[in-house]
Formats: structure tokens, C-alpha cells, sequence
């Protein structure tokens, strides 16, 4: 089964060098029959983009947590994990799932999705005001709104070294 597992780019970072991606309190996202009931018709890759985008947006609000130096791009793994380990969680939203038996392998990661430095400005307003987002504010709805705008882009597992060796040096890099 597909999950989807919000992260930053630390987080990224951190599970590529330990071979292991963490599930974050046992939760993750899929595609789960709450989600296929609020969108019947729509495909399994519809379905699981509706999912990856509940895990962007758990994604902002690891980063509204982070320390000010996190790079303000929101990180989604897809893992694919035997569905054994998968229960959904609809009293708590559509998409989200428990995941137990701990952290998933990095060899179950079939990709990793990623803002361009492009939305770094978008993401860092949404990040600010997700949980105001969240209690229907409209100001802080746009500003979600601004930041999903932005598409995840997609690298494989075997890209991602070399994608966090750059982002290291872009961040690294004095702003002007």
C-alpha cells in the first residue's frame, strides 16, 4: 500500500543518512475508502494526489514547528509498505492512516516530493498561519491556497543525495 509521510528538509535529510524514513506519531497518509467516498469517480493516481497534498499540508506544520533556519519547502515521501501495517484513522481525516512497526526502509521509499525554491516564500506564509488556515480563517485559507499553488516536484530515492547536496548549498549561500 501507498503512504505518504510529511517531512522537511532536515527530516529528509536525516532519514536518507539513517537508511530509514520515521512515521511520525504512527501516522501517514493514503488513499483510504473515507477519502474514495468524498471523491467517487476520481482515479487511484486522483485519489493519491488528494492524499500526497494531506501530507504537504501535515508537511506545514512540521515546519511551523521547526527551527527558523529549516528550509521553508514542504517534503512528502511516498513508501510503499505491506497493508497489514496500515489501519485508517477517519475520525481523524480523510487520508490519514496509523502506521505501525515503526520506521519504514529506504528502500520502501518510491519517491520523494519536494518544492522548488520557488515556493520557499509561499510556503513560509502558509507554514505561519496553517492552524488559523485550519479554523477557517479566509486571510490564512489564501495564503494555503498561495503555497499549494506550487506543485511538488518529484525525484527518485537515488536522486535525493544529490538534491540535498544542492539544497545545502543553496542554503548555505549568503542572501543578497
Amino acid at each position: 500500500m501507498r503512504i505518504y509521510l510529511p517531512s522537511t528538509v532536515s527530516g529528509l535529510q536525516a532519514a536518507a543518512a539513517a537508511g530509514q524514513a520515521p512515521v511520525r506519531s504512527g501516522v501517514a497518509f493514503a488513499v483510504t475508502d473515507a477519502l474514495r467516498r468524498e471523491y467517487p469517480g476520481w482515479t487511484e493516481e486522483e485519489l493519491e494526489y488528494l492524499a500526497m497534498l494531506d501530507a504537504s499540508r501535515a508537511s506545514l506544520r512540521l515546519l511551523a514547528a521547526s527551527p527558523a533556519d529549516e528550509p521553508a519547502l514542504r517534503v512528502v515521501l511516498a513508501a510503499d509498505v505491506d497493508e497489514t501495517r496500515v489501519t485508517a484513522r477517519p475520525e481523524a481525516d480523510r487520508a490519514v492512516v496509523a502506521v505501525a512497526g515503526g520506521p519504514v526502509p529506504w528502500r520502501r521509499v518510491a519517491s520523494v516530493h519536494l518544492d522548488g525554491a520557488d515556493a520557499a516564500d509561499a510556503v513560509r506564509a502558509a507554514a505561519a498561519v496553517i492552524d488559523a488556515a485550519d479554523l477557517g480563517d479566509d486571510d490564512a485559507e489564501f495564503a494555503l491556497g498561495s503555497a499549494e499553488d506550487f506543485d511538488l516536484a518529484w525525484y527518485a530515492p537515488g536522486e535525493i543525495r544529490y538534491l540535498l547536496e544542492e539544497l545545502t548549498v543553496q542554503h548555505a549561500r549568503p542572501q543578497e
